[in-house]
């Protein structure tokens, strides 16, 4: 299900079955669950590209056309973003400065709550904790999510459940944010707001608190609140097309947007951090995979595949540690800074391995 088909009109869209998507996508192709990969593509090829990705969406399902640069750039929702930083702040109410105290590591005594899954939302606050926050990660005990990328990015967390249908635990959950210095949450513009948890909700539980908000296409414009992912903002962006070269749009063999979308996510808490520091505030940074994707366009893109050789010798970029899931070996993070080099203080360990409490600032 989740890969890239060619459609009827000559196009190709990839389709994602998310974590509850695939019965939906398959319905809307006329097919059942049982359905194989060639009874999927011949649905596709029945269908146009762009027409097929409207009907999706109208259900709140993720899909993408393969497009290119040029088309991504003429696209409303491209022209929206090409508009807007990489990486926005936006101040979202009014609180007293609060300067960072004297301390050994960057981000040490700063309270970082992570309601996030999967690779971009999670990379924000492992990234803060490579600089000494404490980041108390919050995970549903309904919600799926994929064990090994939250192996990747729970180095330096340490690990809770709350379910906020259970009035008690939602009200823990405010106490959370009242103690709070960030807010990191990546799940579907508007769905945390509706259950109390919105920026500006937020913002008034903490007056100071800085929101971090991750999407797939950014905010504004007509695909405001479109569900995606990694591959659907290459798709979208043009990435698979130049990808694919002469041939059919392929996906770049990485994560490329996940990551760095987490390390600009990152990057914006800092700056907002700094400016509660100086002028006080509350703070919404928001970062987006299609933005992201734009900017590595923007890098340039007049690569050699020939000079893509392999990842070499990794060995000075790896670590090794005991964790929660056993003995493990990682990669280490990719900043390297003398004074004060990024580490994780906590190894990583399972979502809900711990308790939603706070530990006390040092």
């Amino acid at each position: 299900m989740t890969a890239i088909w060619p459609c009827g009109d000559g196009r190709f869209i990839h389709l994602h079955g998310s974590f509850t998507h695939g019965p939906g996508i398959l319905a809307e192709l006329g097919l059942g669950e049982g359905a194989t990969a060639e009874e999927i593509a011949a649905a596709t090829q029945r269908r146009g590209a762009f027409e097929l990705e409207d009907a999706l969406a109208a259900q709140g399902l993720c899909a993408a056309v393969c497009r290119t640069r040029e088309e991504w750039r003429a696209h409303p929702q491209g022209q929206v973003l090409a508009a807007q930083p990489v990486v926005t702040l936006e101040r979202i109410g009014d609180a007293p400065p609060e300067p960072l105290a004297e301390a050994d590591r960057p981000l040490r005594g700063v309270r970082v709550l992570d309601l996030t899954r999967v690779l971009a939302g999670p990379t924000v606050a492992r990234t803060l904790a490579e600089h000494g926050a404490d980041v108390l990660h919050i995970a549903s005990p309904n919600l799926p999510t994929i064990e090994r990328f939250e192996m990747d990015t729970g180095h330096g967390k340490r690990q809770a459940h709350l379910d906020l249908a259970d009035p008690e635990q939602a009200a823990t959950l405010r106490e959370l944010v009242r103690g709070a210095d960030v807010f990191s949450q990546g799940f579907q513009w508007g769905s945390l707001e509706r259950r109390g948890f919105g920026p500006k909700q937020a913002a008034e539980l903490r007056p100071g608190i800085i929101y971090v908000a991750e999407n797939a296409f950014g905010f504004g414009g007509p695909w405001d609140g479109r569900p995606g992912w990694e591959q659907l903002a290459q798709a979208a962006t043009g990435i698979c097309v130049r990808q694919g070269g002469d041939g059919a749009p392929v996906l770049a063999p990485a994560a490329m947007n996940d990551y760095t979308t987490g390390y600009f996510g990152a990057v914006g808490a800092m700056m907002a951090l700094r400016r509660r520091a100086m002028e006080g505030g509350s703070w919404l940074v928001r970062v987006s995979l299609a933005r992201t994707s734009m900017w590595y366009f923007d890098l340039g893109d007049d690569l050699d595949p020939a000079d893509a050789a392999g990842t070499g010798d990794l060995t000075a970029a790896m670590l090794e540690r005991e964790t929660g899931y056993g003995r493990m070996r990682f990669l280490r993070p990719a900043l390297r800074m003398s004074e004060t080099d990024p580490h994780w203080e906590l190894p990583t360990a399972p979502p809900g391995s711990g308790e939603p409490r706070w530990l006390d600032r040092n």
